[in-house]
């Protein structure tokens, strides 16, 4: 049995389910869970995001055959920006992650991620770009945060950050207008302390201004990854955002 974790289900023929699972030894899965639909099905109602699962499917094949599941317990479901933040989280994973590609690390960040976000009160902005720091290192695109050309990023300095190169150079306002963004050393080396973090357990609070210079450097270079299509599970925040602005009468910026 293997562990893992429903990122999506989609309805096939009557019955039955397409589930996309992220495990730990074989990365993103696509499973037919056969007759999961049906009344008496023990796998209807299990079948559910952000849970860890124990997990018994057929061993070949792009869409392997869900033999059986149980719930494993000790986390809890997500709610309000928290399970917003959780389909992010999936959505993320369904895109940029390509089948039968084992990370084990990212697994680990990921179940780090579901606990920290079932917890009641979490900072969901700090949990996110430390997952996203995480992802973008997996994924071999993430730049070394702390140093630029050989040299220590200094708090106080300017940097421009090419998206599509992992790389982070000095004076290089021309490059950032035309293919990346400036940033502040002081938000490169909070990234880095999120990137080194193992479990996102002890991350050092960010200032106002440096986390919302974080979030849009993490999300443009995600948004390079992606390509031109954009998250469902994004449009869905920045909606809950405005509709948050309408009823209280303020503007604020989009959260998370």
């Amino acid at each position: 049995m293997v562990q893992g974790y429903v990122l999506h289900s989609l309805a096939w023929r009557e019955t039955s389910l397409i589930v996309e699972v992220f495990t730990r030894e074989e990365g993103r899965l696509g499973l037919v869970a056969r007759g999961a639909r049906r009344p008496r099905s023990p796998l209807r109602g299990l079948l559910q995001p952000f849970q860890p699962l124990g997990l018994r499917y057929s061993a070949k094949g792009e869409l392997r055959s869900l033999m059986g599941a149980e719930w494993l317990g000790g986390v809890g479901t997500p709610s309000g920006d928290c399970l917003l933040a959780g389909f992010y989280l999936n959505e993320l994973l369904m895109r940029l992650m390509p089948r039968e590609d084992p990370h084990p690390l990212l697994f680990d960040a990921y179940e780090a991620a579901m606990h920290r976000l079932s917890e009641a009160g979490p900072e969901v902005g700090a949990v996110l770009r430390w997952f996203e720091c995480r992802l973008l290192r997996e994924m071999g695109v993430a730049p070394e945060f702390d140093t630029v050309q050989g040299m220590t990023v200094e708090a106080a300095g300017q940097y421009a950050l090419v998206f599509g190169e992992p790389v982070v150079v000095a004076n290089g306002q021309a490059i950032a207008e035309s293919a990346g963004m400036l940033v502040s050393g002081q938000t490169l080396l909070a990234l880095s302390r999120y990137d080194a973090s193992a479990n996102g357990q002890r991350l050092d609070d960010m200032h106002a201004e440096v986390s919302l210079e974080a979030k849009r450097l993490l999300r443009g270079l995600i948004r390079h990854q992606l390509g031109e299509s954009g998250l469902q599970s994004r449009q869905a925040m920045i909606g809950l955002a405005r509709l948050r602005q309408r009823l209280l009468g303020i503007g604020s910026e989009t959260p998370h």
